[in-house]
């Protein structure tokens, strides 16, 4: 009975976790670093190893299990699952039907995320300064030079995959927020509505590829050089905003109507050019709430470490 209950406490820990990785801003890593949980997990993807491999071709299945810590790593992953696939009905209707309330709310999101990444600073020296900049500029660069359409061709769902899942275990930044990014956040959300089956399994190989072989350079890149490692990833967040922002004008569609080519614009400009209203004080208060969501997470954390 104890057995039970502890997975099914790990299983709502997964549960919080996947529905912090829907969310672009909210990240995974923070909620298991939240939940007590975040040693144990990285250690665990550590374990998934050649060795680890062996013992699963040599049929080994018992030895497999405890290698990978089957126990921990099972209900956790089925929360995680439940979370994501519940999740996203939701998130497709409220982008569809509220983007304004909803982009804003994620702006905020990595608005206060940034401040709790850089919180991470240790020693703010020439370095991790510098670090920070080129974070920035190279984020900004990339959402001003990627269009807001990418390729749905399965090789670009492994490759987003693969980048998306390293962000996701690393505490502050989203992988939903690296979806964003590239431009296919929607599209896989889609996916998992629709239960497209080909694209779901080709993402989900694309997080095991990445998770396998950046896992081990994350947490040594941690571990080595964590200023100028945590600097850098928020001066990613913090130009990356670019693409968050909520009020855009179309300049070109393809030929489903799909924009293409987007540009910022101010929520005066928005109304005149869409015809749509801009809705600035909803837009405002759901930026709020986001920040809001943040420091509370922040604030549950530390308490959190207190108490331990």
């Amino acid at each position: 009975m104890k057995e039970y209950r502890k997975a099914f406490i790990l299983w709502l820990k997964g549960l919080a976790m996947g529905s912090a990785d829907v969310v672009p801003g909210v990240s995974g890593g923070t909620v298991a670093l939240i939940a007590g949980i975040y040693t144990e997990l990285i250690d665990t993807l550590k374990s998934i190893d050649g060795e680890a491999l062996a013992l699963l071709l040599r049929f080994r299945f018992r030895d497999f299990w405890y290698k990978i810590n089957g126990g921990f790593l099972l209900p956790l992953l089925t929360g995680i699952g439940t979370a994501l696939f519940s999740l996203a009905r939701l998130i497709t209707y409220l982008l569809q039907h509220y983007p304004i309330a909803i982009w804003s709310f994620f702006f905020g999101l990595i608005v206060a995320s940034v401040w709790l990444v850089s919180k991470e600073v240790k020693q703010w020296n020439a370095g991790s300064v510098l670090a920070f900049m080129a974070g920035t500029v190279v984020a900004y660069w990339l959402t001003a030079a990627m269009p807001a359409e990418t390729p749905e061709a399965l090789w670009f769902v492994f490759l987003s995959g693969a980048i998306a899942i390293c962000a996701m275990i690393l505490p502050g930044i989203s992988g939903s927020f690296i979806l964003v990014l590239l431009g296919k956040y929607a599209f896989i959300l889609e996916s998992l509505k629709a239960l497209r089956f080909e694209v779901m399994l080709t993402f989900a190989a694309g997080c095991v590829v990445g998770l396998l072989s950046f896992v081990r350079l994350l947490s040594y890149l941690l571990h080595r050089f964590p200023s100028v490692t945590m600097a850098t990833l928020s001066g990613f967040m913090l130009g990356s905003l670019n693409k968050i922002w909520p009020w855009k004008e179309v300049i070109s569609t393809n030929a489903k109507g799909v924009p293409v080519l987007t540009r910022n614009v101010l929520p005066a400009s928005y109304e005149q050019l869409s015809g749509q209203e801009a809705q600035p004080g909803i837009a405002l208060a759901c930026c709020i709430a986001g920040i809001a969501l943040i420091v509370i997470l922040e604030k549950v954390s530390q308490t959190k470490e207190v108490a331990s």
